[in-house]
């Protein structure tokens, strides 16, 4: 089986009021749906046609041929930020992170009011289209960034400008917010808080050997 829309694990309007219905099922049926589309077409005749991981896909981009890698780049990136983006968030999650994780985000960033203030700034400052990250660096270490358009620390340094293992992503795109909060970033970054799940993104470090 190649790439496939993985299914939401809640209802399209469960994280209402946070993020509301008819965008999730614009962002998720159309957008993210696109992306897996255009991803499979672009594999065909690679190496990587079939693959059914798209991190594994962003991993290798660069043993593709020259002419399909930016295809390749574009959607298969778009596949794989968005399955993270939708498994990190969940209706009655929010808070704070508790646990191991809370103390590695206190050791790398100083508190949790810290790390919020610095990834909403990766988040906001992000130029046109892309991704705020809280990543693992390929030492483990956490980390936080933002990637243009579809990119992610999969993709490596040279390409996206940081490197390592997306543990949490968020969404900057306008197609993700535009709806309902026009072009108030800030305000759908404050909103997202609200709706991250927490225990999935320590499952996503401690699989990355960040906890």
């Amino acid at each position: 089986m190649p790439l496939s829309l993985p299914d939401l694990a809640y209802a399209k309007d469960a994280l209402e009021p946070h993020i509301d219905a008819t965008t999730m099922e614009i962002h998720h049926g159309k957008h993210h749906a696109a992306y897996v589309s255009k991803a499979n077409d672009a594999l065909k005749g690679t190496p990587l046609e079939g693959e059914t991981d798209p991190w594994i896909v962003c991993k290798k981009m660069g043993d593709l041929p020259a002419d399909k890698q930016t295809a390749v780049r574009n959607n298969a990136g778009g596949a794989a930020n968005h399955a993270l983006f939708w498994s990190v968030m969940g209706p009655d999650k929010g808070g704070a992170p508790s646990g191991s994780l809370a103390g590695a985000i206190d050791k790398a960033f100083g508190s949790f009011d810290a790390f919020k203030e610095q990834f909403a700034t990766a988040a906001a400052t992000r130029f046109g289209s892309g991704w705020a990250w809280l990543y693992a660096d390929p030492s483990g270490k956490l980390a936080i960034g933002s990637t243009a358009n579809q990119d992610n620390p999969a993709m490596g340094k040279q390409v996206a400008g940081i490197e390592g293992t997306a543990l949490l992503g968020l969404d900057v795109w306008e197609h993700a917010y535009y709806l309902k909060y026009q072009n108030k970033r800030p305000d759908y970054v404050n909103a997202f808080w609200n709706v991250v799940n927490w225990d999935a993104v320590a499952s996503n470090a401690k699989a990355a050997g960040a906890l």
